[in-house]
């Protein structure tokens, strides 16, 4: 396997939610998000991604929302900023103001919903890789998006566009990820928390993780300890946060049971915007009891 490009996104970074009250963007409550980041030293933050729910985000929002959270970092902690688009003129337009506001590097979804040819990939994103420097992160996540793009693309990709770094990894398919290691040198970063050691097998070298917003340390002692060889230290690790990954994110659609959880820790209101609502009681309880299992919360 090729040694990988910059790793400069090795480690844990954490798809940070947005915060809303009444509707819009809580600036108090984010500055205070980042701010716990830093202090728990937390190694990257991806602001508006699918955790910090963009869909719902106005674009103008969104170059607020990664300006905000650079201006608030202050160089504490590196950002890995969400600019992708279904429109690569869109994807591109945010892309530049975040290389503007400070970001180290941009996660760039798949686009979404117009389901476009692996050519088309090929060309969204080296498009995007032409306007501006920023290093690239490319997310893949079929799941969401409607369509994959596939290993070879990916290798086309990353030959042509030495600025394209990583791929966030969450098609669920190790084989998938593994033809990638395989055909080109990009740092897997895997998309799923669960998933983290399985995909570090077979050279990952992290996550972007939705249960590092609550507990960011833990996440980052089981990457640590597998890339120090410590290997049996990992699984413990990965046992221990698997039921928080399976049990508190399968409850609902991310980041719904996330937001619900942070709601129970005391930190945020738990408020989204449609179409994402909350948990039902029955849903909620599952949350909090899961979280109580983890020795979040007393029972």
């Amino acid at each position: 396997m090729p040694a990988t490009r910059g790793e400069m996104f090795a480690g844990v970074t954490v798809a940070i939610v947005t915060p809303f009250k009444n509707g819009e963007v809580d600036w108090d409550d984010l500055g205070k998000l980042v701010e716990w980041h830093c202090q728990e030293g937390t190694d990257a933050l991806a602001p508006c991604g699918t955790t910090g729910e963009s869909p719902t985000l106005t674009h103008e929002e969104n170059e607020r929302v990664v300006a905000f959270v650079c201006e608030k970092a202050r160089g504490r902690t590196k950002i890995m900023a969400g600019t992708g688009s279904n429109s690569t003129s869109e994807a591109i337009r945010m892309t530049k103001a975040a290389k503007k506001a400070g970001a180290n590097g941009t996660l760039q979804v798949g686009p979404y919903y117009n389901k476009p040819s692996q050519e088309g990939y090929f060309r969204h994103f080296g498009a995007v890789a032409e306007a501006t420097d920023l290093p690239i992160v490319v997310y893949n996540i079929p799941g969401r998006t409607g369509s994959n793009i596939l290993p070879e693309t990916l290798a086309r990709i990353a030959e042509k566009y030495p600025t394209v770094v990583a791929v966030k990894e969450a098609t669920g398919s190790l084989d998938q990820a593994s033809q990638t290691a395989a055909l080109s040198d990009l740092t897997i970063l895997s998309g799923d928390d669960s998933l983290t050691l399985p995909l570090m097998s077979i050279g990952g070298k992290g996550v972007v993780s939705v249960v590092g917003n609550i507990v960011p340390r833990d996440m980052m002692a089981l990457v640590k300890a597998f890339a120090a060889g410590k290997f049996e230290e990992a699984l413990t690790w990965h046992r221990k946060l698997f039921p928080l990954c399976r049990d508190m994110l399968s409850v609902s659609t991310n980041p719904i049971p996330l937001k619900a959880a942070m709601k129970l820790l005391g930190r945020g209101n738990g408020e989204m915007r449609l179409p994402m609502y909350p948990l039902d009681a029955t849903g909620e309880a599952k949350v909090r009891q899961t979280l109580v299992n983890y020795g979040l919360l007393k029972a």
